[in-house]
């Protein structure tokens, strides 16, 4: 059976629907029949388009997220770099950070909510990143041999996941351009 096509604003709706529903109970207490009710849609619909609730979350997730890192390219790595980080106002950048918190745990209880992230929203962010990566390297910006570059995602997850827990501060485009200027260009000598 095809799918039955939404179209951009419904399924816009239907994604802010989603976190927002994400937001408010968590993902374990999030279910197919409230986000149904909550988009007066059915849960045959739901299961249709999506397939499945951890499908759902994480497309919803990857909505927010419009600008695909490829398609940044202003001719330097600090600059693609900045470019990135300020594509979200602070207010987005904090709901995202608690939305990824969120799933943390829920993560390490579900495969599928785990293999869906991996799948559809870290392995295409990785992507982007490695792609700024190589540019970089190619324009001779980041020695090919240096050492760090197979850090740099760990480096910059890293700098999301702990700023509320040591500083108890939310994740903002200051903290993260000075941590990127300060720590990450740094260390691959850029």
């Amino acid at each position: 059976m095809a799918r039955t096509r939404l179209t951009p604003e419904r399924e816009g709706e239907m994604y802010g629907a989603v976190l927002d529903l994400l937001r408010e109970v968590g993902y374990d207490a999030l279910t197919m029949d409230a986000v149904a009710a909550r988009t007066r849609s059915s849960k045959a619909t739901l299961y249709r388009q999506w397939g499945s609730k951890p499908e759902l979350v994480v497309k919803a997730l990857r909505h927010n997220k419009p600008v695909s890192l490829t398609e940044i390219d202003t001719g330097s790595l600090r600059g693609d770099i900045h470019a990135v980080l300020t594509r979200t106002d602070d207010c987005q950048m904090e709901k995202d950070a608690a939305l990824l918190r969120g799933l943390s745990h829920a993560v390490h209880e579900s495969p599928e909510l785990h293999q869906a992230l991996r799948e559809l929203l870290i392995e295409p962010e990785m992507t982007g990143l490695d792609e700024l990566l190589r540019r970089a390297v190619a324009r001779g910006e980041v020695a090919p041999d240096n050492p760090a570059l197979k850090y740099i995602p760990h480096l910059v997850v890293g700098a999301l996941a702990t700023r509320q827990l040591i500083e108890n501060r939310p994740v903002d485009q200051a903290f993260l351009i000075d941590y990127v200027d300060s720590v990450v260009l740094p260390a691959l000598g850029a």
